[in-house]
Formats: C-alpha cells, sequence, structure tokens
C-alpha cells in the first residue's frame, strides 16, 4: 500500500509546511505535466503559494547552483517559509506587472523579435545606395581569382593597380619607393584607355616599361615617357604586381595568385585592375575594389550593433534612438483642429505683425486651390502640407519659424519659440531611431524600420512570402525559424495588432504580460515550471480561447503550467484546480478544495464552486438607470480609431467593451481623459489623441480620476491606512492622550518616517537588514523595538489600552469596531470595508498588496472624499483584474455607492458580470488593430445581442 502511495506522489511537486505570508502551514501537490489553475478569493494567498513560495524556491536552487562570485551580483534571494518542495523543476514566472517604464524598451526588444531581425539583416541585408539603387558590394580575393577562371584559356593577364603621384613627391622618387618595394615593371595604358575608370569593363591596351631603364633617363625625358605634365599624368600609368596565362590552376597557383591580389588591394588602396589580353586581339580591362563604397559614397558594413538603436554605433545621433527630439509641436502650433486657417487655427499667426504672415498664406494658398475655409482636421495629407511646408511661392509655418530662430536674439522671439517647442518625430530617422546608414541595408527590399512599423500579422504574411537567393537562404534559415516562432506565439496570445516599433510602456498591463509570455514560449523549454500570474487580464472571452490552447501546447512539451486565474473559462480547461481560501488575509491561507472542475462544482466548502455551479451568481441590475447628461466625443481618429463619435452618460455605470487592441484605452485614456483635463485646466502634459471636439455637458464634471493599478506606494512603508489619510486623525488622537501631553509628543511622535518618537536603530522599519554579499540578505527583527518600529515611551502612550503599534496590527473591521467612538476615524476606515478589504491589516506594507487590492485603496481613498461637493467622473482601467467572483459582487456595489453620490463611473472592462451589471455599454471592434477602431454599438447591454458583428454579444 504504501509502495502505491509514493507512486502516486512520485508524479507531483510536493509543497510541504508552506507559511508565506498568510498561508497556515498548508502542505499541497502540484501534479506535473499537468494544466493546473489556482483560485480563491482576492487575498487569499494565491500568489504567496505560486510565485512567493514555488517560483522563489525554483529561482533560489537556481541560484545556489552557480558559483559563489557569481552569486553576489544575483539578485539575493530568501529562501521561503517553507519545511520543503520535493520534485521541483526549473521554474519561470510571468507576472501581471508592467515590467518596463523606460522609452528605449519596444514590442521588438521585449519579445526579441528585434534581436534577430537585427542579426537577419546583419548577415542576409543587402546594402543599396541612396543615390544609383544599386547593391554595393565588396570584393575580395576569391572574386578576383574566380573572374581569372572565367577567361578563355591561353589568355594572358596582368594584376594591376593605379600609379600615384604623391603631392611632396616627383616621379623619380616614387619610382625608386616601387623598386625598393620589390616592383620592377609599369603598365602605360594607350589612347584608347580611359585614365582609371570604375567601370567594371573598358577596352583597353597597355605597354610594359621596366622601372630601371626608366630611372636611367634625365627626369625631362622620363616625364616625357610618361606623358606627366605638372604632376598630372594624361595617360592612365599603373603598377604591374603579376602576370599569369589563364589554365588549369592547381594549389600552388592559387596560393602565389591570392598573395598578389592581396599585394595589390593593399598598395592599390583597395581597388586593382584585371588587364586581360584575349586571343582575338581584343583588351578588357576589368576593376575591383574591397573597399564597401559606391557612387563616392563608403558604407557601413553591416553588422548587428549598426541595427540597434541602444547602442551609439546604430542609433540616430539626432535623437539618440529615442525617435522623438525636441521641435516644433504641430498640437501646439494647431491646438483646435475644428477651425479652418481662416479663423486663426494657426495660434502664432495673431496679432498685428505676425498676423501678417496668415494674411500673406491665404493670398498666396488660394493660387493652388488651398481651402481656406476648411477644418484642419478635414484638410487632405497634400493640403496639410502645403499648410507646413509650404512650396516656392508658398510661405508656410515652418518658414515662419525659420524667420523666428533666425531673430532669437531678441527676447520676445525666444519667448515665443519656447511656447510652440514639444516632443516631436525625429527629422533625421523619421522615428526609426535608426541612423541612415542602417536604413540602406535591405531584405526583400525593405528596411529594418519599415519591418517594425508593420503590425506583427501583416509581418508574419510578408515574411512567409519573403523570396532569398540560395546561399542567403542557408545563413537565414535558423534566423528565420525563430522569428516566425514567435510571431505564431504573439499572434496566438491576441497580439497580432501590435507594430514591433511600439513603445513598452504604452502598453496595458495584460498586454505586457501576454509579451512575457510570447518571449518565454517562443524558446520551446520542456519539463519546465511555468507559473503565470492572472494571464488572461485585459482579454476579451474571444482572445482567452486563444491563450487556453496556447497554454495547452506548453503543456503538451512536457511542462507543468500553473495559473493563478479567477476565469470561468480557464477553469473549465484545467486539468486540476487548487481552491485558496476560505476568505481573505489572516481568514485565508487554506486550501479548501482541490480536484478537477467537477469535483469542484460539488464541494460544499468552495465559495469558487458555488458561483460555478451557479448556486451563487452576480445578478444583473433589475432596472437599467435613465440618463439626461452626457459627454461626447467626436471624430476620434487616434490610433486606429476610424473617425468615430462616442457618446459617454453621466451620473450613471458606463462600460467600454471590445476584443484587446479595438481601442479602448486609446478612446478612454488617450482622448477623453486628457481632453477632459484639459478643458479643467489640470492638464498633465500629455499628448492628447487626435478628435475633432468634446462637447456636452462638460460642465456638471468638476473633477476626473483615473484609477488604475499601479502600486499605491513603491516603498515598505506605504500602507493602506497612510493612502487614505486615515493615519493622520489617529495620530492627532494619540497626541491627544493625556500622557502624550505630559512628554511634550505631537502627531508626528507616531509616524514611522520621521525622526522622533520612531525607533532610532531600525528608523521605523521594524527591521534590521544584514547583507550577505553572495547569500540572501538576512532580515531580523529590530533588537531595540522587537519590531514594534517606535520607541518605548512612544508605545506607552495607550488609547483603551491599545498603543500605536497595535492599531497599525488591526484589520481593517476589527479598527472600526474599535474606534467606533471617533466618528471621523470610523469613517475614514470604513471606506476599506466596503471596497472588501476588510481583511486587510491598517499597517500593511503596499508592497504585499495585489494589483487588484491596490486599486481597491485607490477607489476606498475616493469613497472617503465622497461626501464633498464636487461631482467627479471616475475612470477605471480593468478594475476586476485579481478579483474573484465574490469580490466582483463587492466591487459592483462600490461602484453604485459612488453614482449613488451623484458621481459618473466608467470602466473599461472585458468581465461579462460587470458588462452585464452596466447601465450603458460602448462597444468597440469588430477586431483588434486595422480591423478594429469602429463604433460597434452603444446602449443598454441587453441590445448588444442583435448585434452580429459583436464578439461581446456572443459571449454575453
Amino acid at each position: 500500500m504504501a509502495k502505491v502511495k509514493t507512486e502516486e506522489k512520485k508524479d507531483e511537486i510536493l509543497v510541504k509546511g508552506a507559511r508565506v505570508h498568510n498561508l497556515k502551514n498548508i502542505t499541497v501537490g502540484f501534479p506535473r505535466n499537468q494544466f493546473i489553475v489556482v483560485t480563491g478569493v482576492s487575498g487569499s494567498g494565491k500568489s504567496s503559494l505560486t510565485i512567493d513560495t514555488l517560483y522563489a524556491e525554483g529561482q533560489r536552487r537556481y541560484a545556489e547552483s552557480l558559483s559563489a562570485y557569481a552569486r553576489q551580483f544575483l539578485n539575493r534571494m530568501n529562501k521561503p517559509d517553507v519545511d520543503y518542495i520535493k520534485n521541483l523543476c526549473p521554474a519561470i514566472a510571468i507576472e501581471q506587472k508592467v515590467i518596463t517604464r523606460t522609452p528605449r524598451s519596444t514590442v521588438g526588444t521585449m519579445t526579441e523579435i528585434y534581436d534577430y531581425l537585427r542579426l537577419l539583416f546583419a548577415r542576409a541585408g543587402t546594402t543599396i545606395s541612396p543615390v544609383s539603387g544599386k547593391e554595393v558590394k565588396k570584393d575580395d580575393v576569391a572574386d578576383v581569382i574566380q573572374a581569372i577562371e572565367r577567361l578563355p584559356e591561353g589568355a594572358k593577364v596582368f594584376v594591376l593597380v593605379a600609379f600615384k603621384l604623391h603631392s611632396n613627391r616627383n616621379v623619380r622618387e616614387e619610382l625608386n619607393i616601387l623598386l625598393q618595394k620589390g616592383f620592377t615593371r609599369l603598365a602605360v595604358g594607350n589612347k584608347e584607355t580611359p585614365a582609371l575608370s570604375s567601370a567594371k569593363e573598358e577596352k583597353a591596351g597597355v605597354e610594359i616599361l621596366d622601372i630601371e631603364e626608366l630611372l636611367e633617363l634625365d627626369t625631362p625625358a622620363l616625364e616625357k615617357r610618361l606623358n606627366i605634365v605638372r604632376s598630372k599624368s594624361s595617360k592612365a600609368i599603373y603598377i604591374l604586381i603579376d602576370r599569369v596565362i589563364v589554365r588549369e590552376l592547381d594549389e600552388d597557383d592559387r596560393h602565389r595568385l591570392g598573395d598578389s591580389v592581396g599585394t595589390a588591394f593593399f598598395e592599390g588602396e583597395g581597388e586593382l585592375f584585371l588587364h586581360t589580353a584575349l586571343s582575338d586581339d581584343k583588351n578588357r580591362l576589368l576593376s575591383f575594389n574591397n573597399r564597401f563604397e559606391l557612387d563616392g559614397i563608403v558604407f557601413e558594413e553591416p553588422q548587428p550593433n549598426l541595427f540597434s538603436f541602444n547602442n551609439p554605433l546604430g542609433a540616430c545621433p539626432t535623437c539618440e534612438g529615442f525617435s522623438l527630439v525636441l521641435g516644433i509641436d504641430d498640437d501646439l502650433v494647431i491646438p483646435d483642429k475644428r477651425l479652418s486657417v481662416f479663423e486663426g487655427a494657426v495660434a502664432p499667426w495673431k496679432g498685428e505683425k505676425l498676423g501678417k504672415w496668415k494674411d500673406r498664406f491665404i493670398r498666396d494658398a488660394a493660387r493652388y486651390g488651398f481651402p481656406i475655409h476648411k477644418p484642419v482636421a478635414d484638410l487632405s495629407a497634400e493640403q496639410y502640407q502645403l499648410l507646413w511646408k509650404g512650396n516656392s511661392s508658398v510661405y508656410g509655418i515652418d518658414d515662419f519659424f525659420k524667420e523666428v530662430e533666425q531673430n532669437l536674439y531678441k527676447v520676445q522671439y525666444r519667448v515665443l519659440l519656447s511656447r510652440y517647442r514639444g516632443r516631436t518625430t525625429c527629422p533625421d530617422c523619421h522615428g526609426y531611431r535608426l541612423r541612415k546608414e542602417a536604413l540602406y541595408v535591405k531584405v526583400g527590399g525593405k528596411h529594418i524600420g519599415e519591418l517594425c512599423e508593420m503590425p506583427a500579422r501583416d509581418l508574419k504574411t510578408w515574411f512567409e512570402k519573403l523570396k532569398l537567393s540560395e546561399h542567403k537562404a542557408a545563413i537565414a534559415k535558423r534566423i528565420l525559424l525563430e522569428i516566425n516562432n514567435r510571431l505564431d506565439t504573439l499572434l496566438k496570445v491576441g497580439l497580432g495588432y501590435l507594430t514591433l516599433s511600439r513603445v513598452a510602456n504604452t502598453l496595458s498591463g495584460g498586454e505586457s504580460q501576454r509579451i512575457q509570455l510570447t518571449r518565454n514560449l517562443g524558446s520551446n523549454l520542456t519539463n519546465s515550471l511555468y507559473i503565470l500570474d492572472e494571464p488572461s487580464i485585459g482579454l476579451h472571452s474571444r482572445d482567452t480561447e486563444n491563450l487556453i490552447k496556447v497554454l495547452k501546447e506548453l503543456r503538451d512539451l512536457n511542462n507543468t503550467v500553473v495559473v493563478v486565474e479567477h476565469d470561468e473559462m480557464i477553469m473549465r480547461h484545467a486539468d486540476h484546480i487548487i481552491d485558496m481560501g476560505p476568505l481573505a488575509s489572516h481568514l485565508g491561507g487554506m486550501v479548501v478544495a482541490q480536484g478537477a472542475y467537477k469535483e469542484l462544482i460539488s464541494d460544499k466548502d468552495s465559495l469558487t464552486g458555488k458561483y460555478l455551479s451557479g448556486q451563487f451568481s452576480i445578478d444583473p441590475p433589475k432596472t437599467v438607470r435613465k440618463w439626461n447628461r452626457s459627454l461626447k466625443v467626436e471624430g476620434a481618429r487616434h490610433n486606429n480609431l476610424k473617425d468615430i463619435t462616442v457618446t459617454f452618460p453621466l451620473n450613471v455605470f458606463t462600460v467600454v467593451s471590445g476584443v484587446s487592441g479595438s481601442g479602448k484605452t486609446t478612446l478612454v485614456k488617450q482622448i477623453l481623459y486628457p481632453a477632459l483635463q484639459k478643458l479643467k485646466g489640470e492638464f498633465s502634459g500629455e499628448k492628447i489623441g487626435f478628435h475633432k471636439a468634446i462637447t456636452g455637458d462638460t460642465g456638471s464634471i468638476q473633477q476626473i480620476e483615473l484609477v488604475d493599478q499601479n502600486p499605491i506606494g513603491k516603498s515598505s512603508r506605504s500602507n493602506p491606512v497612510t493612502y487614505i489619510k486615515a493615519y493622520d486623525e489617529i495620530r492627532d488622537l494619540f497626541a491627544k492622550q493625556p500622557l502624550s501631553k505630559m512628554r511634550g509628543f505631537q502627531p508626528r511622535h507616531f509616524s514611522f518616517n520621521v525622526d522622533g518618537g520612531r525607533c532610532d536603530t531600525c528608523k521605523g522599519e521594524g527591521e534590521q537588514i544584514v547583507e550577505m554579499q553572495f547569500l540572501a540578505d538576512v532580515h531580523l527583527v529590530c533588537e531595540s523595538c522587537g519590531g514594534k518600529r517606535f520607541k518605548e515611551e512612544v508605545l506607552e502612550v495607550k488609547y483603551r489600552e491599545k498603543n500605536i503599534h497595535d492599531v497599525l496590527e488591526m484589520s481593517v473591521d476589527e479598527a472600526i469596531e474599535f474606534f467606533k467612538d471617533e466618528k471621523k476615524i470610523a469613517e475614514a476606515i470604513q471606506p476599506l470595508s466596503d471596497v472588501g478589504l476588510g481583511y486587510v491589516k491598517l499597517g500593511q506594507s503596499s508592497d504585499t498588496l495585489s494589483g487588484g487590492e491596490a486599486q481597491r485603496v485607490k477607489l476606498a481613498s475616493f469613497l472617503g472624499k465622497g461626501k464633498s461637493t464636487n461631482k467627479v467622473l471616475f475612470i477605471f482601467d480593468e478594475p476586476t483584474t485579481g478579483l474573484h467572483f465574490h469580490d466582483i459582487k463587492k466591487l459592483l456595489a462600490s461602484f453604485n455607492a459612488l453614482i449613488e453620490q451623484g458621481h459618473s463611473v466608467l470602466v473599461i472592462e472585458h468581465n461579462i458580470d460587470v458588462i452585464k451589471s452596466a447601465d450603458w455599454l460602448i462597444e468597440l471592434g469588430p477586431d483588434a488593430g486595422d480591423g478594429g477602431g469602429e463604433l460597434v454599438y452603444e446602449g443598454v447591454p441587453a441590445g448588444i445581442k442583435k448585434v452580429k458583428s459583436s464578439y461581446t454579444g456572443k459571449y454575453l
């Protein structure tokens, strides 16, 4: 019997006695080579079990296998608080954080596709001259020998290099130097021989002269013999390097000829000529060049770093590889594109003096049919170009700024210029980030910058049709395999609409996570442990299906795939589900149920099972709220939006939905949010997406708040109670206690962020960190304060028998009960409980909060301010991130509380339960990227089921 048991256990990763964060000494098995979902309410310990225990131990074991010397340079890893983990394989974690903020990081560099593209262009690219459009080639020794072997047998061949007279030497000195180098003969061209033509093949004849005989002549006779007048030769003069008669060349002949050709290239500074005397009295002069040049330009030889915008060799020198420079910003010059030129659209062309530019433009441009009464937004590309660039008889905006720059010695012109400067596309590299030499190199007729501007799905098609020569195809075979694998995965995870040049910090959390997935899946590892933290974030149900296929492919490569997830569709497809709970934080941290989907549904203790079986559900509201005020975004055409006009009702719950990449973020976060900020005078300096106007009842909104998933604080000192500003009240309360007054304590003495009351040894951190060089840092509880953060005399101050440390250790729900007599404090903390964070400790460090919890702390801080008379438009970006069905119910209640206070709630969301609960639904699509950007539907959610082109309607 025992033997059977070990057989069973042999095939699972066993975690014994896990106690990280809120885990209650649990033991749990993860079956190997299966697709496992870990679920449970928010804060129940899912991430603690998967990321902080399983992954942390896998990483630590890998690091421990390295030498002590190497380990000192790695992030030193703590051993997770667990008895042991058996059968652990190499672990890869893909977390949900937006991993990069640098403007140098792009989709291409994050997926590593760009690295392979650089290699492809360096090894199989063709450099094309921008002057003649011909391929730039460089001849080598082998090319010259091949050319000789192709000549008819018996032909005489002279290997020649040009004889050059240096400025400070006469012809006699030049010939003496040649003799010393070991050259004995010159070849002088006849009348037909062109003087050093660079053409590949010319009719030619030469006469051979002995250098020693020439030196016996006096200087005038010598110059006459060589036809040299005032240091210039009217005939072509060459140095004879070698002579050869064409026949079957053996190994020795090849070596000798190779040496001669090498010498000729060196002596001729990269250029040599072959003179062939053929049997039919025809003479030929062939020229070869081993310099990488054509049309008088010396080109850079392709190498991978030439195509890197993060390397000084490849980066555009003007913008240093950022693609943007400080220049004249067209959004500042033409701030309102609804106006025509006649109505004063060009902001600087105002006033008595500068207004003459406008009058002159209107007068001159009329001859070219320029529509002066047409709004700038509706001008064609040619007309817009004329307005900016002008032509030979029309002065445009660029000419105006040239004149401004010529007058910068006058202070008023300097002020004028500064007003219209902003970040604009680099004029030298046109936003491609690379120096022009890199863009001369092409594969299949396109340079690397053009490929990076294509959406991934179009790039995939382009590579499928790419034809290379046999030689280049052999070189590029492996590179193309890697590029195609990664592009395939990018398409499978629903990101076919992204371009490789898209900057990483403009991606949503879900997009950046799926890009990490592409990078990790591109490597096709086997027998590994993949841990994914909510990969379905930001995914429409249609795209989730594709994601599940990718995860199953990963499992079929003999990997163990562990997914922290709340999505019902993903749970249905899982081989094994582990449900954590029963509740959150200190009330969670246990395994409630585990097994297949059917077992979970029938489990009486599993909250998740009850929602999956339909026993519990999130019911849509009985009635939909009516509205009479709204905002309207007119003519939105930023990114992929196709000139759409969208109505956003106020004082109701509005959801913007659509497949990933359909334009939701562009519409809400890049047009509506910054444009409203600008109207309110709170402009943050972000560029506003292109649209004609925002109309409607803008006056009824006093404030706009964007609540995203970024952490509430980067430091370990940040916590929920300081974020919602309730800690100020608590400190005031402690400062009012009699003992505080006796000792002269002020509110600042009860803060662990400033000197005074905090422990001097640990500076209010509660622990001391000992650096261990190549081992993990050791975190020790501070000896002075015992981890309580404050000095003993401060801790002696108590309110209802609790000191400041005891208060910070309370959960939100405990604190509300404790402070029931202090109305101000209880009311300040209450919103945390309302958004479902009653389990969180008041002093819990913000870096232990999940993305969903951080977003709800922000929501609580607004609910706390909600009694104000200001009417606020709240914009939430995927607030269901990290939320269990049970928590979504609480979140919807919080939204309704905001609306009842007179605010408006606008949510970007894919969650079907949230969409069903909306008062107004806006669907963009029908597809992603170029196939999206249209308004598919706006109205009450029930009406979308009739719209055939809507993917949301199918899943609703």
